[in-house]
């Protein structure tokens, strides 16, 4: 019997018809009984020799586990972000990789937006002095009033700027794979967004290219009160230097839903002026009913071309 793994540290199966007819079709199912993120080792672990594919979520899956996994063909991303993932690796070595880009696109962008205004109006803060028995009349900002700057005009970008100039406020953007922007949306260098945005959002992979794209150097050359809001990977902000931002004021407030460890146990947790999530971008229970039901048709799909499952529908 075929093995396919499901490593997401949470996954739907008795709501997934694609996942049932897998295993009607003789496909044994095994999930991340950890429900967290697993390491190298337990995906490896996970994975054994006899594993032909799998549901992926954030785990690294590097050249060490695909030289383990002998007989993993197809991988089926549930998300968007392959950053994860050694796509050279799995090339070498005829490993179909599958993602679901357009699944969790609004809720991630729902998210960030949620985060600009709890972040623009101190919502979070507010709440907790009130529970302390206080009454805060604290100041917040207008949305409308601010220049938005959003790194990473994809997916999720695009619907976080359309929803910013729902609330007025103008719109930068920058993406050098995106030649032509959306009407109203202005593009600029990275140097001068990072200069002169009050709100930066990220919305771009994690690589080498972008690891700590934002930095003590950066952060020292925003506009001073900026606010810095991260729901796309953990790696592009050096934390620690977004600490030290925070706590002398050179930036306002900042919110991040993506961390390079996880789960985050570091020293933003003790700064009041972050607001801090724990990588629930896509955890809107419809955005995930998609996204999960997506990734199981990808997978089926792969095993189809990939000669390890036969199309039934074909013999119709």
């Amino acid at each position: 019997m075929s093995k396919i793994v499901i490593s997401t540290s949470s996954f739907d199966v008795t709501n997934n018809p694609h996942i049932h007819l897998l295993a009607a079709r003789g496909m044994h199912i095994v999930s991340n009984d950890y429900k967290r993120k697993l390491t190298e080792d337990e995906i490896i672990k996970l994975l054994g020799q006899d594993a032909v594919a799998m549901i992926a979520g954030i785990e690294p899956l590097t050249e060490r586990v695909f030289s383990s996994a002998k007989n993993l063909k197809v991988i089926s991303r549930c998300g968007a972000g392959l950053d994860n993932v050694d796509l050279i690796a799995a090339k070498s070595r005829d490993i179909t990789v599958l993602n679901t880009p357009e699944a969790p696109a609004q809720a991630v962008a729902e998210l960030a937006m949620g985060l600009i205004l709890a972040t623009l109006r101190r919502i979070v803060q507010n709440n907790f002095l009130v529970r302390a028995g206080e009454w805060p009349r604290m100041q917040g900002q207008l949305l409308a009033a601010q220049l938005v700057g959003i790194v990473g005009l994809g997916h999720i970008g695009l619907r976080v700027a359309r929803l910013c100039q729902a609330f007025d406020a103008k719109v930068i953007a920058h993406d050098p794979y995106i030649e032509t922007l959306p009407h109203g949306i202005e593009s600029v260098t990275l140097k001068k967004l990072l200069a002169e945005a009050d709100i930066i959002s990220l919305h771009l992979p994690h690589n080498s290219n972008t690891h700590h794209l934002l930095n003590t150097q950066v952060f020292a050359n925003m506009k001073q009160g900026a606010i810095v809001i991260n729901t796309a990977r953990g790696g592009l902000i050096d934390e620690i230097a977004l600490n030290e931002a925070l706590i002398s004021g050179q930036l306002g407030m900042a919110a991040l839903d993506v961390f390079e460890e996880e789960p985050y146990n570091g020293p933003l947790i003790r700064n009041d002026k972050i607001i801090l999530t724990a990588h629930v971008g896509s955890l809107a229970k419809e955005s995930r009913q998609r996204m999960e039901i997506e990734a199981a048709e990808n997978l089926l799909h792969g095993l189809i071309k990939a000669n390890l499952m036969k199309d039934e529908a074909s013999d119709d």
